[in-house]
C-alpha cells in the first residue's frame, strides 16, 4: 500500500496499489487503437471513407492520449522513491494529458460511443489513474489534500458504476482491475477515517471476490481472501469504542487539529526547528497491517498530519503546481513510509533526508520494529554492543536460507545500531523508539551538538496487555491518541460521546500544564527546548510526558521496564513525577471513575 521501497522479493497480497503492474507496457510494433477501431466500424456495415473528418479526428487525438497517458503512467515506476525534487515536472506532465483525457472523453462522449465503442468499464480506468495520481502525489507531498481528490475520483466510479459491466465480459483480468480498485479506495477511505465508507465497500469487495472465484478458476482466491482479512483486522485495531447515544460509532480523527497542540504562552523561550522530514519504518512480526502499512506505522503518519482541507477551494484542480504565493513551509512535514525495509534500503533513504534537509529543520525517524538483542560479552560499551532493531533480510539469501550469524562474536548485519544513526546527528534529529530493545538508543553519544532527543519505549508491558501487541504498541498509541491508551490500560473498551469530548477537554488542559512544567523546568536538556517550537514535535513531547507519568502511577506497571525511557533524561521530579501532573492524572481517573487503579501518591511508592 504506501510504502517508500520496492520488495521484490517479500510476499505481498494484490492489491498493494504499486505503480508497477497496474497497466502493461504495449508492444512497440502493433496496430494502433485507432485503425483497429475504424477497421472494426467499417466492418459492422460502413466503409471507412463513410466515417466524418470530424468524427475520425476525434477517434485519432483520443488514442493519441490515452496511449500519451499510458506510458506517462508506466514511467512513474521508474523514478526515484526518494528525493523531493527530480519527480515533480514528471508528475506535472501526466497530471495534464489526464486532464486533457479526462474532459475530452466527456465532451465527445457519444462519437467516442459510436466510432470507438468506449465502455464504462474504460472510462472507469481513466478515472481510477486519477485517483492513484492523486493518492501517489499524497504519498510524495504529505499534503494530506491529495487524499480528498483521490477519494472524489473513486467514489465517482462508485456513484456511476463504471465497472457494473465488467462481470458480464469473460475476462477475469477485468475483474481483477475492478477489485484493485475496490482495495486502492478503501486506502484511501482507511487514511481520510472514513470508516463507514470502507465497512460498506469491504462488504461489496467480498461479494465481488466471491463473484470472482466463483466464476473463474484462479490461483489468487486465497490472496483476496488475505486482502478481506487485513481490512477487517486493521478496522478494529482500536482497542476503545466512542459510542452515541444510539450506540454508533463515532468516527474520531488523530490528526493535528488547530486546537491539538499546546499553544507557545509568552515569555516561552523555545527554538525555532520546524520538523521538515520524517521516516516512518514498521518491521514487528505479526503486527496488523493493510497491504505495507502497520498499525504502528498509520498511527505515526497520523499523528504527523493536519486535518485536511479541500483542495478545490485553495487551487485550481486539478494542476499540481504550487501558487507562488503559497508559503514555501510545508503543512505537514514530509514522510516516508518504509514497511520492512532492508538495512541498505533504510540508509538510502536517510541519507536523501539528510542531504535535503532544509536549514533549522528538524529530521524525525519513528521505528516501530523487533528488537535485536546483543549476543555474548563484549569488550566494550559502543553504540554497536546494545543491540537496535530488526531490518529486513530477505534480500541475503544463498540457496534459500537466510543468512545468519557464522559467529557469535561478529554483530547481527540486519540490524540498526545506535551507532548507524551517529552520522545523521550532524543536523537536528529527533528519534521515536517502540520495540522491545528501544533501551538500546540510550547509548547515544551527541557528537555534534545538535540537537538530538531520543523517545523511547517501554521495553516490556505488564501481562495483562501483552495478548494486544498485535492490535499496535500501547506506546505508539499514547503518541497518537492518548485518551483511548489511558482508557485501555484503565480497563474500559467503549465510552459515550459526551464523556470523551469531556475528557479530551480536560487533556487539552493537561498538555498545557506539561508544556509549562517542560518550559519552566531549570534543570531539563536545552535538547528538548530546541524541538518545542515545531506544533508537531511539541504534541509528541507532551504527550510522552503524559504516558510516561501514567506509567509510573499505574498500579499494573511496577518493573523498570514497564516505563518509556529518554535520551538525555527528562528531571522525574519535574516533568513525569510532578505531584501537578500526577493530581491532574487522578482527577482524569476520577471523570472516569478508575481512580483505584492509580497510586494517590506514587512518589511514596517507590
Amino acid at each position: 500500500m504506501v510504502r517508500g521501497a520496492r520488495q521484490s522479493q517479500q510476499p505481498r497480497s494484490r492489491l498493494a496499489p504499486r505503480l508497477s503492474g497496474t497497466v502493461e507496457k504495449p508492444p512497440r510494433k502493433r496496430k494502433s487503437r485507432t485503425e483497429i477501431t475504424l477497421k472494426e466500424t467499417m466492418s459492422s456495415g460502413g466503409a471507412e471513407d463513410d466515417i466524418p473528418q470530424g468524427e475520425r479526428k476525434t477517434v485519432t487525438d483520443f488514442c493519441y492520449l490515452l496511449d500519451k497517458s499510458k506510458q506517462l503512467f508506466n514511467g512513474l515506476r521508474d523514478l526515484p522513491q526518494y528525493g523531493q525534487k527530480q519527480w515533480q515536472s514528471y508528475f506535472g506532465r501526466t497530471f495534464d494529458v489526464y486532464t486533457k483525457l479526462w474532459k475530452f472523453q466527456q465532451q465527445h462522449r457519444q462519437v467516442l460511443d459510436n466510432r470507438y465503442g468506449l465502455k464504462r468499464w474504460q472510462i472507469g480506468e481513466i478515472a481510477s489513474k486519477i485517483g492513484q495520481l492523486y493518492y501517489h502525489y499524497y504519498l510524495r507531498t504529505s499534503e494530506t489534500s491529495y487524499l480528498n481528490e483521490a477519494f472524489s475520483f473513486y467514489s465517482a466510479i462508485r456513484q456511476r458504476s463504471y465497472y457494473s459491466q465488467v462481470n458480464k465480459e469473460d475476462r477475469p483480468e477485468l475483474v481483477v482491475k475492478k477489485l484493485r480498485y475496490y482495495a486502492r479506495f478503501i486506502v484511501v477511505c482507511l487514511l481520510l477515517n472514513k470508516m463507514d465508507v470502507v465497512k460498506d465497500l469491504v462488504k461489496e469487495l467480498s461479494d465481488e471476490i466471491e463473484d470472482y472465484t466463483h466464476r473463474f478458476n484462479t490461483e489468487d482466491q486465497v490472496e483476496w481472501n488475505l486482502v478481506l482479512q487485513e481490512v477487517a483486522a486493521f478496522i478494529e485495531a482500536d482497542p476503545v469504542m466512542v459510542l452515541n447515544d444510539d450506540n454508533t460509532i463515532v468516527i474520531t480523527s488523530n490528526r493535528l487539529a488547530e486546537t491539538g497542540a499546546p499553544l507557545l504562552e509568552q515569555g516561552m523561550i523555545v527554538g525555532q526547528l520546524s520538523l521538515a522530514d520524517a521516516l516512518i519504518i514498521g518491521n514487528c512480526n505479526n503486527q496488523v497491517k493493510f497491504s505495507e502499512l502497520t498499525v504502528d506505522m498509520f498511527r505515526m503518519l497520523q499523528a504527523l498530519e493536519r486535518e485536511p482541507m479541500n483542495l478545490a477551494s485553495q487551487m485550481n484542480k486539478p494542476g499540481i503546481q504550487e501558487p507562488a504565493d503559497k508559503p514555501t513551509r510545508r503543512e505537514n512535514p514530509h514522510k516516508y513510509l518504509l514497511y520492512k525495509p532492508t538495512f541498505s534500503q533504510l540508509y538510502t533513504f536517510l541519507a536523501a533526508s539528510f542531504k535535503e534537509l532544509p536549514a533549522n529543520s528538524v529530521l524525525l525517524i519513528y521505528l516501530s520494529a523487533t528488537g535485536v538483542f546483543p549476543t555474548g560479552r563484549s569488550d566494550g560499551e559502543g553504540p554497536y554492543d546494545f543491540g537496535g532493531v530488526l531490518t529486513n533480510s530477505n534480500r541475503d539469501i544463498i540457496n534459500g536460507d537466510a543468512i545468519h550469524k557464522r559467529n557469535q562474536s561478529h554483530k547481527e548485519m540486519h540490524c540498526l545500531h545506535p551507532g548507524d544513526l551517529y552520522p545523521f546527528t550532524r543536523k537536528p534529529l529527533f528519534i521515536v523508539v517502540d520495540s522491545s530493545n528501544s533501551v538500546a538508543y540510550k547509548n547515544f553519544t551527541n557528537l555534534f551538538g545538535q540537537p538530538l532527543v531520543c523517545l523511547l519505549s517501554p521495553t516490556a508491558y505488564p501481562k495483562a496487555l501483552q495478548d494486544q501487541s498485535q492490535r499496535g504498541s500501547l506506546f505508539t498509541l499514547f503518541l497518537n491518541n492518548p485518551l483511548m491508551a489511558f482508557l485501555f490500560v484503565s480497563g474500559l473498551s467503549s465510552m459515550r460521546r459526551g464523556l470523551w469530548e469531556k475528557c479530551q477537554e480536560y487533556l487539552r488542559k493537561i498538555n498545557r500544564d506539561i508544556a509549562q512544567l517542560l518550559t519552566h523546568s531549570r534543570s531539563i536538556d536545552q535538547a528538548f527546548l530546541q524541538f518545542f517550537g515545531d506544533e508537531f514535535l511539541r504534541l509528541l513531547l507532551t504527550r510522552f510526558v503524559f504516558c510516561s507519568a501514567t506509567m509510573r502511577m499505574h498500579k499494573a506497571f511496577r518493573e523498570t521496564r514497564n516505563y518509556p525511557e529518554s535520551y538525555p533524561q527528562l528531571p522525574r521530579d519535574e516533568t513525569v513525577e510532578n505531584p501537578h501532573l500526577q493530581k491532574h492524572i487522578l482527577e482524569l481517573a476520577s471523570i472516569l471513575d478508575v481512580r483505584n487503579i492509580f497510586f494517590e501518591n506514587s512518589m511514596d511508592d517507590y
